[in-house]
């Protein structure tokens, strides 16, 4: 049921006319990237793997649908059994993508295919968004750590989503204990400014902490005067002193001043941490500060002002009958602002970044093939850990070349052209 009306009345006609099994080849797409991106960052393909391997109808899912007018009875008797039988290629998670790019092509009946179309473009917007996002605030703290702690600035659900695709693009860890348990990422948190508030002194807060979590602690150090914050972290924590917290002001001055004090103090060693409306903007600016990791919530969790990725799920090829043998006949959307290529097409990429596509099947002898078979006939037959996600995606960003890396606003560094 995660899918829009019209796909069901649209495979109502097509059990009526009897084109429902005629074979067929989608593609998800972005036309364009979002204003100032060069490249975008693949993700949410691991969560969408199982949903299309799962996806069908129950009974009472039929009778509502028969119900409101949403299908037909003949559409009824064939969704009581279905299940996707095609096959779906796609990027790897965690690959670079430009416009054009063909990320997930499935192909099997013109009906099941159809299907699909709402859980594809749901999942693989949202999380792409978060993704591409996160990626470029990666590439912004450079080896300095990054916690995604947004779930407080987006749906309950979205927000585990959010956690996985910032940790697969190079965050650290979350605050989210639900998207840590589900997806095995390491989780973080300390205190809030509540929590100093509720003491009768800071130092009684700062005591309690450390009382119960020990001297490596993160101390929220800006509820009143960051400076006094500081000193009176080290005078109950002492020199061991994990970590501070600094979650208002001029961070960059801020970070300097904590740095020297701590110091002065003896707290070489104590990591200065930074929160408050991050983005890979502000923590380019903040490249030479003092900082030893940042806390990004907001601005990760909404893609950064970009909450979609634009995707489009599009019929390119069909044909008048059934099965994989059926001679294919491209078809392509004309209309101005939201045209598309038709034929199936087979996507590669060249040593210096540059991404094309053939509608014959080959790939050319100085690039390499960028889809990989993710299930085939109905089988899940791709399905790699976090981990082997979040590794292939580093090396795939580091492989850009460095402007394309840029984070400040420019244009995409390549489009996905046909081969001539």
């Amino acid at each position: 049921m995660l899918t829009d009306r019209y796909e069901l009345t649209m495979y109502s006609s097509f059990v009526e006319d009897g084109s429902v099994d005629d074979h067929s080849v989608f593609e998800a797409f972005a036309r364009r990237l979002p204003p100032g991106r060069r490249y975008g960052l693949l993700a949410g393909l691991g969560r969408l793997i199982p949903l299309i391997a799962d996806f069908g109808f129950d009974e009472d899912e039929i009778g509502y649908l028969l119900q409101v007018g949403a299908i037909t009875p003949k559409a009824a008797d064939r969704l009581a059994d279905f299940r996707f039988s095609g096959d779906l290629t796609a990027y790897p998670e965690g690959e670079i993508y430009v416009p054009g790019s063909p990320v997930l092509t499935a192909e099997g009946p013109l009906g099941e295919c159809l299907l699909l179309e709402t859980l594809v473009l749901s999942v693989l917007n949202h999380d792409t968004a978060v993704a591409s996002a996160a990626a470029r605030m990666v590439t912004a703290a450079g080896d300095r750590p990054i916690i995604e702690m947004g779930s407080r600035r987006t749906h309950e659900m979205s927000a585990i989503a959010a956690t996985r695709a910032a940790y697969l693009a190079g965050f650290g860890s979350t605050s989210n204990l639900a998207g840590g348990h589900l997806y095995d990422i390491p989780t973080v948190g300390t205190v809030a400014h509540a929590f100093i508030l509720s003491h009768e002194s800071e130092r009684a807060a700062f005591a309690s902490q450390v009382a119960a979590l020990g001297v490596g602690t993160t101390l929220l150090v800006d509820t009143y005067d960051i400076e006094q914050g500081i000193r009176t972290a080290v005078e109950v924590a002492g020199s061991g002193l994990g970590a501070i917290r600094i979650d208002s002001g001029d961070l960059d001055i801020e970070s300097r001043r904590a740095r020297a004090l701590l110091d002065e103090l003896g707290a070489t060693g104590t990591r200065i941490v930074v929160t408050s409306d991050l983005d890979e903007y502000v923590i380019t600016a903040l490249g030479a500060a003092p900082i030893d990791g940042f806390g990004v919530g907001t601005r990760v969790v909404t893609g950064s002002g970009h909450p979609t990725a634009g995707m489009v799920y599009k019929l390119v090829a069909v044909a008048d009958r059934p099965g994989a043998d059926a001679p294919l006949r491209p078809v392509a959307k004309k209309a101005s602002g939201k045209g598309s290529a038709g034929g199936r097409k087979t996507a590669y990429r060249r040593g210096d970044g540059s991404e094309g596509f053939t509608l014959d099947g080959t790939v050319p002898p100085d690039a390499r093939p960028l889809q990989v078979p993710v299930i085939r006939g109905g089988e899940i037959v791709h399905n790699p850990a976090l981990d082997e996600i979040r590794g292939y995606a580093r090396a795939v960003v580091e492989a850009l070349p460095a402007s394309a890396r840029d984070v400040a606003d420019g244009t995409p560094f390549t489009t996905a052209t046909e081969e001539d």
